[in-house]
């Protein structure tokens, strides 16, 4: 996972091009986007961030921990849900588009953390490196590196918001038969609605 800014340009074009064209176009055609974005076809997991501007308040986030396909498919996909299908917000508007930007997060592969205590747990995560996934049963979580950068949260914070973002109460982190796994990613987005696109270094925010 080392997509250079050309790269990224591209990927950030292209899922604004989808939201638009979906929200716009009575025949979308996927696959005028995935023309656009022909060649970045590894597959990786990948996650839509959609942000209202100046604010920067979230207005949606959907995407695909695991690889499920393509990287220029999944990225369509998750850019269209996080416009249309992210239960937290209504749908965005096609008159919203140029108060928004676009945020596209690339995911490395999920690394397990093994920890046999909580301390031991929370040694392994670093703040502005990792972000977190959780699975128990029938519910699981995500948080992106970023989300705790933007937050301010230590490491328990972290972990306990990980929890409440999968249905969970907050100290279910630290009871055996929780999965956790933490991954990094390269970050992608727009400076304003439509405008140039920069890679996002966490150390930096």
């Amino acid at each position: 996972m080392n997509y250079t800014l050309a790269e990224g340009n591209r990927l950030v074009k292209a899922a604004r091009y989808s939201i638009e064209l979906f929200l716009r176009s009575p025949n979308f055609n996927r696959a005028h986007v995935e023309d656009a974005v022909r060649g970045l076809d590894a597959k990786e997991g990948v996650f839509v961030t959609i942000e209202h501007y100046p604010t920067m308040e979230l207005r949606g986030c959907i995407g695909f921990p695991n690889p499920v396909g393509p990287l220029n498919s999944s990225m369509v996909e998750a850019a269209i849900a996080a416009a249309t299908e992210d239960p937290r917000f209504v749908p965005v508007s096609h008159m919203e588009l140029e108060d928004i930007i676009i945020e596209v997060s690339i995911l490395s592969k999920m690394e397990p953390i093994n920890g046999s205590t909580p301390e031991g747990i929370k040694r392994r995560i670093k703040i502005g490196r990792d972000g977190l996934f959780l699975e128990y049963g029938y519910y699981s979580g995500l948080l992106l590196p970023i989300v705790a950068v933007q937050e301010r949260w230590n490491v328990e914070e972290f972990l306990e918001n990980l929890c409440l973002k999968a249905g969970l109460a907050k100290h279910m982190w630290r009871q055996n038969g929780i999965q956790l796994y933490k991954f990094t990613t390269q970050i992608f987005r727009e400076k304003e609605p439509s405008g140039a696109v920069e890679e996002v270094f966490l150390g930096r925010i």
